[in-house]
């Protein structure tokens, strides 16, 4: 058995994080003094990050992947909207602590980088609800940084091993790759 059908088999049991970097946006930056409640500050979905996002939620659907809510996202719009495009009936949680890996690709500290990491493999150590996976719709990190370079809607499949016992990044897809699981 090849290695996608064997993740299919243990996505359907549950026990992992998909990471999900954001579907894609328009060209450009967001704003300087960009405001988390004001979508005009920010880069946003573009027309196709929009079909990509119904795409990830229906695809996940269809291969009876089980997803516990809530979906977790940062606070930019893009991935609020990419998480409610894709996951309609399912609440979504915006939670600071992603906006957090926004920052890793700017101009920050060592030390803040490493509380940054700490505090994300903190969070990558929690098991979701038993037969269930969790959903984090958040941001790429840089080259070699975190859980590395996401394409848009590419998605990092984490093993958690529990609270202090670290995880494993079992694979990374990109949205196509997903589709032919």
């Amino acid at each position: 058995m090849d290695l996608e059908k064997t993740l299919l088999g243990l996505l359907r049991e549950g026990g992992f994080i998909l990471y999900a970097r954001h579907a894609e946006a328009t060209v450009g930056n967001d704003q300087p003094y960009f405001n988390f409640e004001n979508c005009y500050t920010q880069r946003n979905l573009s027309e196709l990050g929009r079909r990509e996002a119904i795409y990830y939620g229906q695809m996940l659907r269809y291969l009876q992947v089980p997803i516990s809510p809530p979906i977790v996202t940062s606070p930019f719009c893009r991935t609020i909207e990419t998480a409610q495009l894709a996951f309609p009936n399912v609440n979504v949680q915006t939670d600071p602590f992603w906006y957090d890996i926004y920052k890793l690709g700017g101009n920050i500290s060592t030390a803040e980088q490493q509380r940054i990491l700490t505090n994300l493999r903190s969070v990558l150590e929690m098991k979701p609800p038993q037969g269930t996976n969790k959903v984090i719709i958040a941001h790429s990190f840089p080259k070699g940084i975190g859980l590395g370079k996401v394409s848009n809607l590419g998605t990092v499949f984490v093993k958690p091993r529990g609270q202090g016992h670290g995880y494993e990044i079992v694979k990374q897809m990109s949205l196509a790759e997903l589709a032919d699981l």
